[in-house]
């Protein structure tokens, strides 16, 4: 996996001053907006605010994915990878979603690549601590799973669209 962990503050100033942007918060993620602010709180200190680059791979086809990575800038493309190593846009998540939702739908590993599309920031959350949460119930597994159903209505639509239209 290619991504860059913020770990220095000094470092985080310096990209941010790149961006002529303060540092985002998570609540620049609507799926975390979304929470109250006790349930927010208790995932505040497990996420880590990382910055990525185009072309930037978060996960493999095949592959388990040791984070969900909640966008507050950036913008992740799936890419579902066909025998021949062709490729097919299926996907765009940006900061009304998460990358991850194979963790929580059964799925040991992805079915799709995940790469960065447009720079920025992203929130990411240990798949294991995230799963902890989920089994807790709760409003965040609500809202993940309510964002699952439009990630799949997205999937299709873009099924339809390449299907039917030309460029």
């Amino acid at each position: 996996m290619y991504f860059s962990p913020m770990e220095k503050s000094e470092e985080k100033e310096i990209i941010c001053r790149m961006f002529s942007s303060p540092l985002p918060q998570p609540s620049q993620n609507h799926l975390l907006a979304a929470l109250p602010a006790t349930e927010l709180g208790d995932l505040i200190p497990h996420l880590e605010l990382i910055h990525v680059r185009p072309g930037d791979v978060l996960c493999d086809a095949g592959n388990q994915l040791p984070y969900a990575y909640f966008p507050a800038s950036a913008i992740i493309s799936l890419h579902y990878i066909l025998e021949n190593g062709a490729s097919l846009e299926i996907a765009n998540v940006g900061r009304e979603g998460m990358l991850g939702v194979s963790l929580f739908m059964g799925g040991e590993t992805t079915s799709s690549r995940a790469t960065v599309q447009i720079p920025g920031f992203a929130y990411r959350l240990k798949a294991i601590f995230l799963l902890q949460e989920l089994n807790r119930g709760g409003l965040l597994q609500w809202i993940l799973l309510r964002y699952s159903q439009a990630l799949i209505t997205q999937i299709a639509q873009i099924g339809v669209c390449n299907r039917y239209h030309t460029i």
